[in-house]
């Protein structure tokens, strides 16, 4: 009988997770540290200050925290949350961002084609406020609107990746996303984590869905 993670999480999601986030994190910081250098070198020679970007996003349990990414878009047009006036939950046709966005930089694409933009997240994963692998964080403006069916993608902690993410990414709508990411959190294990993880790598060359 398989058993529900949101009811009763496995061992590994309660604590092997967490050092498999601090393993890899510790492993691969050095060479992580080495590209944030660079891009944001370029960044302030191409594009000028601020070469980061913080936001407020909905983590664990509804828990609010600044997310860390490379700027990608000109100062004066930097992405704000819109009000809404959804009933019944989040439409799952809703898209939060489109590839004909004219607000980004040139640089700016070219980071999120390469997925490099979330590089910085890996100071949330060392502080414990996200993980590797997760379900992606959205703006309190948006999960205040979660119906109880989509509430559960916050019963883990967000990831900098995920099975929405190797599976179409920004090209799926709201629901898709949400439905792999209930899928994720109520099948957390080691080797569903390590399979996205290396789908992760391959995705990100191949830029599906990036933008």
């Amino acid at each position: 009988m398989q058993v529900n993670l949101i009811d009763r999480p496995s061992f590994y999601a309660k604590y092997g997770k967490r050092l498999l986030d601090i393993f890899i994190s510790s492993v691969i910081l050095p060479i992580v540290v080495l590209f944030m250098l660079i891009i944001a070198i370029s960044l302030l020679i191409v594009s000028g200050r601020p070469i980061f970007f913080t936001q407020e996003r909905t983590g664990l349990n509804y828990s609010n925290f600044q997310i860390w990414k490379f700027r990608t878009m000109r100062i004066n047009q930097i992405q704000k949350s819109k009000v809404n006036d959804w009933v019944g939950g989040v439409p799952e046709q809703f898209v939060f961002k489109n590839s004909q966005d004219t607000r980004m930089t040139g640089i700016g694409k070219l980071l999120r084609k390469l997925s490099l933009d979330e590089l910085p997240q890996i100071i949330n994963v060392l502080k414990g406020e996200m993980s590797l692998v997760g379900p992606r964080p959205e703006v309190p403006e948006i999960t205040a609107y979660y119906n109880l069916e989509q509430s559960k993608r916050l019963y883990m902690k967000p990831g900098i990746t995920g099975l929405a993410q190797i599976n179409g990414r920004s090209n799926i709508p709201h629901g898709r996303k949400i439905n792999y990411d209930i899928d994720y959190v109520e099948n957390c294990s080691f080797l569903l984590d390590i399979k996205i993880l290396m789908r992760t790598i391959s995705v990100v060359f191949s830029r599906e869905g990036a933008y």
